[in-house]
């Protein structure tokens, strides 16, 4: 039987953000079930106008031999008439959309003129309390919502409360297992890694990998360290680093530098990429492997990639929780039974703290103010903000805890985001599109077309 074609709208699967390596991973993954083609966005592409045909490499990569990929590269996110062309050439039988909606206005303009020919599905990444009511018009030109946590598949099960279960599915992101695993730590390639980055001249390492940008609150992990290191005895101190591996200076976030040299001046702080830019995927694994705890205090977050990548390796974490963050916790009810994406539905979210139970390879942190903000695109949404006292506190007790135990935590939290239960790895991902969007192609029904007469008379 052909293999369904579908036509996935995100970031180049080639370059580095985030959302370009998870549609990756939904590629590679589900390549062997689907064809796939990718209108391909970058800032400004190097490629656009050209169609790469990558269908080769594919299949020298996945070991499937009939893979067949095709890479349409865009400057920015495309327009109507790119999106005609690729669907009268490709002839998929569906669109997967991936980012957020308001980058493709044009897409949802345009949806009463696809969906007569093929369904739109869309991996919500990011959704918040209170229920953005401001987003149904995006829901309801989709065919199927895929949600990345249990919060957003709660959200998107109370506002479309009329759609069929096939349409609203949960399917976390997944971390490859290829990129992300425990290293020989005494090998000549690490060692000289955590030499090249001076991170062998410390016993504790506490690793930042966000964007510097507000919502993620990297001058609150600044604070946060610096509360855990002024608890030590003195001679510890200089055991301890923070580690960034971001932008040290960016217009929508703050001078890191500047913060840790006036915060905290007498502390370490390393900045990777004062010895490059961003690493490629073996030094990423290795920097993951070389720090002994991983935080994010993001005021709110779809997902968190980079805490997942940790637990992957074995690296315990320290998270704010909010989003999607919630379900790398392990969250228990009253019952000693994991939280499950439909308990979200009455839940809502686990952000004041409903259920305290979790799983040992996290120090969750739990917000002390949740305020509403806004924006023209965004008119309202909760910031889930935690205190830097509380995260400096949970730093401490992974300090405290000694590298043995950390270990064995970390290796917990390991085991829990390779289980079948939690979904958290790229093979558990691509089961759950593939299920989520046969589902979907096998219960689609084509929209009614409609169109205009002139009524003499």
């Amino acid at each position: 039987m052909a293999k369904k074609k579908i036509l996935m709208l995100s970031d180049d699967l080639r370059m580095h953000s985030g959302v370009a390596c998870v549609s990756k991973d939904i590629v590679t993954t589900t390549i062997d079930h689907y064809d796939w083609v990718q209108l391909g966005g970058a800032i400004k592409h190097p490629e656009e106008g050209k169609m790469a045909d990558m269908s080769q490499l594919m299949q020298q990569e996945t070991g499937v031999e009939n893979a067949y990929l095709k890479i349409y590269p865009v400057s920015g996110y495309g327009n109507p008439d790119i999106l005609r062309e690729i669907i009268a050439i490709e002839k998929p039988d569906a669109i997967l959309h991936y980012t957020d909606p308001r980058f493709w206005l044009w897409l949802y303009q345009m949806e009463h003129e696809i969906r007569t020919q093929i369904p739109i599905f869309y991996n919500n990444i990011w959704d918040d309390l209170p229920d953005p009511l401001w987003n149904e018009n995006f829901y309801r030109s989709c065919d199927l919502l895929i949600a990345i946590s249990k919060q957003t598949y709660g959200i998107n099960k109370r506002m479309l409360s009329d759609y069929e279960d096939w349409q609203i599915k949960y399917v976390p992101h997944g971390i490859n297992s290829k990129r992300f695993f425990p290293v020989n730590k005494t090998s000549t390639d690490f060692v000289d890694f955590t030499k090249h980055y001076e991170l062998d001249k410390y016993k504790f390492k506490v690793l930042y990998s966000n964007r510097n940008i507000r919502r993620k609150m990297p001058g609150d992990v600044v604070l946060a360290f610096k509360h855990m290191v002024d608890q030590l005895p003195e001679d510890q101190r200089k055991d301890c680093a923070l580690v960034f591996h971001t932008q040290v200076s960016d217009d929508n976030g703050t001078d890191l530098r500047e913060v840790c040299r006036k915060m905290m001046p007498e502390y370490r702080a390393i900045f990777t990429y004062d010895k490059g830019g961003p690493f490629d995927d073996k030094a990423m694994n290795y920097l993951f492997n070389a720090c002994d705890v991983y935080i994010n205090l993001a005021s709110n977050e779809g997902f968190g990639l980079g805490s997942c990548e940790a637990l992957t390796v074995g690296t315990p974490i320290v998270v704010n929780v909010t989003g999607g963050l919630q379900d790398q916790c392990g969250f228990k009810d009253d019952e000693g039974n994991y939280i499950v994406a439909e308990d979200y539905v009455e839940l809502g979210s686990n952000h004041r703290g409903d259920y305290k139970e979790h799983g040992e390879w996290v120090r969750p942190v739990w917000p002390k103010t949740i305020s509403l903000l806004g924006s023209p695109q965004t008119p309202y949404i909760f910031d889930d903000r935690c205190t830097w006292e509380d995260a400096g506190d949970a730093l401490l007790e992974w300090y405290e805890m000694g590298p043995e135990e950390r270990e064995r935590s970390g290796n917990s939290g390991r085991e829990f985001v390779n289980d079948a239960f939690s979904g958290m790895t790229a093979v558990h991902m691509g089961e759950g599109f593939i299920e989520s969007m046969d589902g979907a192609l096998e219960n689609w029904k084509p929209k009614e077309r409609f169109t205009l007469e002139q009524i003499n008379g």
